[in-house]
């Protein structure tokens, strides 16, 4: 296949993917702490400044004592699911390694679900492990007696930091903010379940001998979609998949990394594929440090590690960039030692983007992937970015852009973006009409709308689902949002469509506004100013906020009742 694209990749990267050096990817993981035994590999930051670093040999001792645990105590077998429940904090890196050293296949699970939407997921999955975070033990409480759970660990945010810190944390938890609940079901703490391994390990038990059942093609992850547009379904994500991903996301991003010196301040959460990947994964290989935030929220909880850390690289989304600069101690910040910073999990809003790159003087690229494709598919290169492009595809992927009829369309036209490549998942778990849907002729088709331009560099025009049909005409809710976030008045804003009897489809805009008296007049008088009339929002909303996943992204869905009505108020 024709890839345009290769003649702008970076000299020192292989124009398509080399075979894979790891057989799997406990072997990857070794081979990284091989390297970089004695360097930090992950350092936790709390809101209330404390601190605790675990060393790639820390990670690979303690994940291998995971691991016994997991196959000499709890007894899971080969394949078996195990659920994994928790924020970014020092355990959850060990608990990921220790599941796939045990050979079994992790299903990142998002702990802010409610029950009914972990029992989903849990009972879909068939997960008969639950490695959960012990503040939330009230909604595990109720989802248990739903699921084919047999197994719990419970995790505090405190384990592993050094033993005088961990009690103060757990004695603030415990009596101060009273955030941990009283537990009332059966379960084994996350330091338990280390020395019960310990205890197996020097009594014989050699964690290596559960890599002998493992290969490429051997499921690693059950990686649920976001559930943006619909029910959320489990990606089948194999050795293979993730491993390759990393591979050939290093080969575009190698150039620009140093082994061993790199620090990625890591907001996004692990449990997402885009953080897991990029994150996790990447950096780790490359012998870097994973600075570990909880939960950015208040945005304050970065403060103090933007001002003290020398932060190399940073992750993260539209939402997440704008809160920050919104800011007055990011504002105030002059000294930043980053060399850059990726985008993505949305598209990333040109103003944004370039406010972003303004003040911290550093540049901002923008990467394009999905929960189906490990994710990455696509990535700006560096020394030769588009503000608004989502880049080009990675060493080793193809990307066709099709229309209804599934014939290519000609440079500048938009259709569906369909992905072929070694990162792309096997299947969704248990729901073969649903990847019959997307997986076609070798190609998944992602539902999402993008363009090519002569250089082979894409641009997302929309998600194929989210397309309003204006009297005939196709409108496109990102290039109105886009439109929308470059007037200085609009904080946030979600463009969705909502039937009317006239013209097919109405546009509605949701709002967030900086300046409180901004009007829906107004709001429409701007969008006149770049838009056709048809694209111009009929009816505005304002509201205090607007409904997020678990890493900022915005859902359509769960505004389009109120779009419906809000129309229909209108008139």
């Amino acid at each position: 296949m024709h890839r345009p694209w290769v003649r702008f990749y970076h000299p020192q990267t292989a124009p398509d993917l080399p075979p894979l050096t790891s057989p799997h990817l406990p072997a990857f993981i070794r081979e990284a702490v091989e390297r970089y035994r004695d360097r930090p590999a992950f350092t936790l930051y709390l809101p209330n400044g404390t601190q605790g670093t675990m060393t790639y040999g820390d990670a690979d001792r303690r994940s291998d004592q995971f691991a016994v645990y997991l196959r000499e105590v709890a007894g899971f077998k080969h394949g078996d699911r195990v659920a994994l429940q928790m924020p970014n904090c020092l355990a959850y890196p060990v608990a990921v390694f220790g599941c796939l050293k045990a050979g079994l296949v992790m299903v990142n699970t998002n702990p802010l679900y409610t029950p009914t939407e972990m029992i989903h997921q849990f009972v879909d999955s068939g997960a008969v492990g639950l490695i959960a975070i012990d503040v939330f033990a009230v909604k595990v409480a109720e989802a248990l007696p739903k699921t084919q759970i047999r197994t719990v660990v419970l995790v505090s945010v405190a384990d592993l930091l050094s033993p005088v810190k961990r009690l103060v944390v757990r004695a603030v938890q415990k009596y101060v903010k009273k955030t941990v609940p009283p537990i009332s079901f059966a379960h084994t703490t996350f330091p338990a379940t280390l020395a019960q391994g310990a205890a197996k390990i020097a009594s014989g038990a050699d964690p290596q001998r559960y890599q002998d059942a493992l290969a490429h093609d051997t499921v690693a992850a059950l990686q649920y979609t976001g559930g943006t547009t619909g029910v959320s379904k489990g990606a089948v994500l194999t050795h293979r998949n993730l491993l390759a991903n990393v591979a050939a996301s290093l080969e575009a991003w190698k150039p620009y990394l140093t082994e061993g010196t790199e620090v990625m301040l890591t907001a996004l959460p692990l449990y997402h594929i885009f953080a897991f990947t990029a994150n996790l994964m990447i950096f780790f290989a490359i012998g870097g440090r994973n600075i570990l935030i909880p939960s950015p929220r208040p945005f304050t909880n970065l403060q103090r590690v933007m001002e003290q850390e020398p932060i190399t690289w940073f992750t993260g989304i539209n939402t997440l960039f704008i809160a920050l600069m919104n800011e007055p101690w990011f504002q105030a910040k002059r000294d930043w030692q980053l060399k850059g910073t990726v985008a993505g999990g949305m598209a990333l809003a040109a103003p944004v983007g370039e406010r972003w790159q303004e003040m911290t003087r550093t540049p901002i690229y923008q990467g394009y992937g999905l929960t189906e494709t490990s994710p990455v598919v696509t990535l700006t290169p560096f020394h030769r970015p588009k503000m608004k492009s989502i880049g080009v595809p990675l060493p080793g992927t193809d990307v066709r852009l099709v229309n209804d009829a599934g014939s290519e369309v000609p440079i500048g036209s938009p259709g569906e973006l369909l992905v072929r490549g070694p990162q792309v998942m096997a299947e969704y778990w248990q729901r073969p009409d649903e990847t019959e849907k997307v997986l076609k002729g070798g190609w998944l088709y992602t539902g999402d709308v993008a363009t090519m331009d002569e250089d082979g560099y894409f641009e997302i025009v929309d998600r194929k689902k989210d397309m309003i049909l204006v009297s005939g005409f196709n409108v496109y809710p990102n290039e109105i949002e886009a439109v929308l976030a470059a007037d200085p008045r609009v904080a946030e804003v979600c463009v969705l469509g909502t039937p009317d009897p006239l013209c097919g489809e109405a546009v509605v805009a949701f709002i967030v506004a900086k300046d409180k008296t901004l009007t829906a007049d107004q709001v429409r008088r701007h969008a006149k100013i770049t838009l056709t009339n048809y694209k111009v929002p009929r009816t505005v909303v304002f509201r205090d906020e607007l409904p997020k996943s678990n890493v900022g992204k915005i859902l359509r869905k769960d505004l389009r009742d109120a779009a419906a009505a809000a129309h229909q108020a209108d008139g």
